[in-house]
């Protein structure tokens, strides 16, 4: 089963969220595209994909700012 892949801005910050059928892996996404491991965040096998902006809002709030107020899901 190929991982699904959610584009995230996580209070300004680009990130890929791939599952991969056991678990949530989280990418950071440069300006160019290029991704690396997000190494200071994991998500626990029982965040569902409906709560998967809800619990990065929850672990990453003090990030936020009136530019930047919320986590959301890209197209």
């Amino acid at each position: 089963m190929p991982a699904r892949s959610i584009r995230l801005d996580v209070f300004g910050r680009a990130m890929l969220a791939e599952h991969t059928g056991t678990q949530w892996k989280l990418f950071d996404v440069g300006a160019d595209g290029k991704r690396r491991p997000a190494l200071d965040m994991i998500v626990p096998d029982f965040v569902s994909e409906a709560e998967l902006e809800q619990y990065l809002d929850d672990m990453f709030h003090e990030s936020a700012s009136s530019k930047y107020p919320t986590v959301r899901r890209l197209t």
